[in-house]
């Protein structure tokens, strides 16, 4: 019997690909301005990857809120699949359970990858939030599981976790969740369509590099759109 992962048609199989989950603060404090921006963002990201030929080939786009619940909004697939449903904010913020299920949702796809031969860049967790996680607290099992997940993912090149600190957020929780090599950056005002644009930036770097080969990012700060504590 042939396995989930080699069922599911990866497109261009014959170039390298870059898993991509989006990681969206869904919750009742993101509605208003920021959850317009965040949806108009997002159609900005679609359509700049769409216009690198190589990029649209090569990176793969995932899609999981977090508010009244965890959701899969939109699975792996290549962008010309990828349509940028209209978000609605409410709800709390399990962060916590949203970062696990990120985790899982990139081990599969690399799963999926390897058993049809295809090669893969390093995948990227992009995790935006307005808030505090509900669904843990710092010390308790569950925290401790996510930490855990993060960091030694980080550690081990399984995926690239970045995390973004939108309005309110809580910076000093943020921080003890971020890999200790990519600190959090905070948003500058609403500035999400030019943080979308640096995003589909450094996925045309990365999708235009060698496997493996390290490249360098612009710097949020110097994007404009964000800013980082020391």
């Amino acid at each position: 019997m042939s396995s989930l992962a080699d069922r599911i048609e990866i497109g261009n199989p014959s170039q390298p690909h870059c898993a991509t989950m989006l990681l969206l603060d869904v919750s009742g404090s993101m509605d208003g301005e920021k959850i317009a921006q965040l949806n108009h963002g997002l159609q900005v990201f679609k359509e700049e990857i769409s216009k690198d030929d190589l990029a649209s080939k090569r990176v793969d786009l995932a899609v999981v809120t977090f508010g009244q619940d965890v959701q899969v909004v939109h699975n792996f697939s290549g962008i010309d699949d990828f349509e940028a449903t209209i978000l609605t904010a409410n709800g709390s913020t399990p962060m916590g359970q949203a970062i696990l299920t990120a985790a899982d949702m990139i081990e599969q796809r690399k799963q999926q990858y390897k058993s049809q031969g295809v090669d893969y860049y390093r995948p990227w967790i992009f995790m935006i939030t307005d808030g505090a996680p509900t669904d843990m607290q710092v010390g308790d099992s569950t925290w401790n599981k996510v930490v855990q997940c993060v960091h030694q993912g980080e550690a081990a090149k399984k995926f690239m976790f970045f995390a973004v600190a939108v309005d309110a957020a809580e910076m000093q929780l943020l921080t003890q969740i971020a890999p200790p090599n990519r600190p959090p950056v905070r948003l500058v005002g609403t500035r999400f369509k030019e943080m979308f644009q640096w995003l589909s930036r450094s996925q045309s770097k990365v999708s235009s590099s060698r496997v493996n080969e390290s490249v360098p990012l612009e710097n949020p700060v110097a994007a404009g759109w964000g800013t980082i504590s020391t």
